[in-house]
């Protein structure tokens, strides 16, 4: 029920922030701490918010791979989200799929 809420919590919440909250503060990549050097999934946080938003400019801006890695957390979610309502009864398990030639 726990994470439930949080799965239904979370694009509010972070809806609710501004698009430019991630924008500014230290960096919490370990290649850019230890390295100094940009690994692929940099900015990646911020183009989600941006893009979130529907700043698609600035969001490109941050990360270009936005546009693959956003659909796939939407995905994510979206089952995560249906497991936990499966798993609490809200919605009855999916029916098994009739096997070909047994009709």
């Amino acid at each position: 029920m726990a994470r439930l809420a949080f799965l239904l919590a979370l694009p509010v919440v972070l809806w609710a922030l501004p698009a430019d909250y991630f924008d500014e503060g230290q960096s919490v990549c370990v290649s850019r701490l230890l390295l100094d050097v940009e690994c692929y999934a940099c900015g990646l946080t911020r183009a989600v918010m941006h893009l979130m938003h529907f700043d698609v400019q600035t969001a490109f801006f941050f990360n270009p791979l936005v546009f693959v890695v956003m659909p796939l957390l939407i995905w994510l979610w979206a089952k995560w989200l249906l497991q936990d309502i499966r798993a609490l009864g809200l919605i009855s398990p999916r029916a098994p799929e009739p096997s070909p030639g047994t009709e």
